[in-house]
């Protein structure tokens, strides 16, 4: 038995884990913390109860707490029941149903589950069993929305978060789908021991999406705007502390001091020493402050003060002190590492050797593109995603005017869910209306060959050189 909890303990919820919520096809992302109040659709809960158990468990939700569902629960308590041979004589007048408002909820107060107030409906339903089989299938299922108060836990996937931002809040992933995000992860060939270049403002989905199919191995540059990367996404997925070994991150707007080599790793960030004047100069007012206002009244001071008081501004003075040392030996340590992250990352780009490049944030592709394909090795992919084409297009065409790169696609993909049950399977009338477009080819390396224009230039020449000899 031991070692039967030993196998499947990864597959049991802990805290302190990211999990993900699921009723129906809504999904909501939170981390499993003891006494912390959840609130998913409308309903407040707390999570300490699901810690032991397995993923992808059904709990019901039972004054304010979880409880597992039994596996008798969730089979249909109307298997033999009367079924009709068409609807045609059904009318929707609102008359079928018995039971009212006030009814339903009395009997929630009285304590009935789900399963039992829906067995109350369609027993006081007089048009229910004269429902086509597939009628009151449909029937059922809608009353299970509605009712029934469950909740699925499921372990943090790509899949499963690509779904849930694009049904949630597409716009923080700029639309991206998930089937677009599973084409960008295969076209740049993203597998475990390569080095990637990253460059996204999707919420850090595509980088979670990235370091997931590497598996902790190899390493993540992320190519970040602004002063500081954004990894939200990443946290939802829950990887182990080796996933973060291998990645790093470098400012984007320091890309071309490093293509030119005049980018200097040892020395402290501008900004961060002007923050620090900015910090030295506040202390030194804060503590000639409190010095004035002694000096500005000394006579009433010198009636009020006493030595406990004497002793008590000392230590006030001290803690002060102390505190801000401890503030300025903190922010000392930051800065430290974060230059010697900014250099690690830089001494893996100076390489030139990267393994694969994807790109996909709101900001024009071209100039991105074009300033880190000079990263990558010759021979290795790169995938650009954006919601509308007319940037790939420009993509598309520097590309083909520079160089540098071969089979070039442009491509967008169409996506249709299936309803498929027995006897009638058919596409879903409400469907997605676009995942976007991606722009994917190949690095060559272009060092030795020549601009096609010299090379028309040039190729006159020999010919003429030709017929003057045979005329000779």
């Amino acid at each position: 038995m031991a070692e039967k909890g030993d196998d499947d303990a990864d597959y049991r919820i802990k805290e302190g884990d990211y999990v993900v919520l699921k009723r129906g096809d809504i999904f909501k992302a939170v981390q499993i913390q003891p006494k912390k109040k959840v609130i998913f659709e409308k309903q407040w809960f707390f999570l300490d109860n699901a810690v032991g158990n397995l993923y992808s468990t059904t709990f019901e939700i039972l004054s304010g707490g979880l409880q597992p569902r039994k596996p008798k629960d969730t089979e249909s308590s109307t298997d033999a029941k009367e079924v009709g041979t068409d609807n045609r004589n059904i009318v929707d007048d609102g008359k079928s149903q018995k039971l009212t408002r006030d009814d339903i909820e009395a009997l929630k107060e009285q304590g009935l589950k789900g399963q039992e107030i829906i067995q109350q409906l369609i027993e006081n339903s007089s048009t229910f069993r004269d429902k086509t089989e597939y009628a009151q299938d449909k029937y059922i299922k809608k009353k299970k929305k509605k009712y029934e108060n469950t909740v699925m836990i499921l372990k943090p996937s790509c899949r499963i978060l690509a779904m849930m931002y694009h049904g949630r809040e597409p716009g923080k992933i700029c639309h991206l789908r998930y089937d677009t995000l599973a084409q960008m992860l295969t076209l740049a060939n993203i597998h475990a021991g390569s080095k990637v270049l990253v460059f996204e403002t999707c919420a850090g989905l595509v980088l979670g999406a990235v370091m997931e199919r590497m598996g902790g191995y190899g390493s993540v540059i992320q190519m970040y705007p602004g002063g500081e990367p954004v990894r939200a996404g990443v946290e939802s997925f829950g990887f182990p502390p080796h996933f973060h070994d291998m990645l790093h991150d470098f400012p984007i707007c320091r890309v071309n001091a490093l293509l030119a080599g005049t980018l200097d790793t040892t020395a402290k960030d501008p900004s961060a020493g002007r923050d620090s004047k900015q910090s030295n100069m506040a202390a030194e007012e804060t503590q000639n402050q409190p010095e004035a206002e002694q000096q500005g009244s000394p006579a009433e001071q010198s009636m009020e003060t006493n030595s406990a008081a004497d002793g008590s501004h000392d230590q006030e003075k001290e803690e002060r002190e102390k505190r801000r040392e401890a503030k300025a030996q903190e922010k000392k340590v930051k800065l430290e590492e974060k230059r010697k992250k900014l250099a690690a990352a830089a001494a893996l780009l100076e390489g030139r050797n990267a393994d694969g490049l994807v790109i996909a944030g709101r900001f024009h592709p071209s100039p991105v593109l074009m300033g880190l394909l000079k990263f990558l090795s010759p021979s290795r992919p790169f995938v650009v995603y954006s919601q509308y084409k007319e940037p790939l297009i420009e993509c598309y065409t520097k590309l083909k005017e520079q160089g540098g790169a071969v089979s070039l696609r442009l491509t967008d993909t169409w996506l249709r869910h299936y309803q498929v049950l027995p006897n009638r399977t058919h596409p879903l009338l409400l469907m997605s209306g676009g995942g976007g477009y991606l722009l994917s080819g190949t690095t060559v390396a272009t060092e030795r060959s020549k601009p096609a224009g010299t090379q028309r230039a040039e190729e006159p020449a020999p010919k003429r050189l030709k017929l003057t000899d045979t005329e000779g």
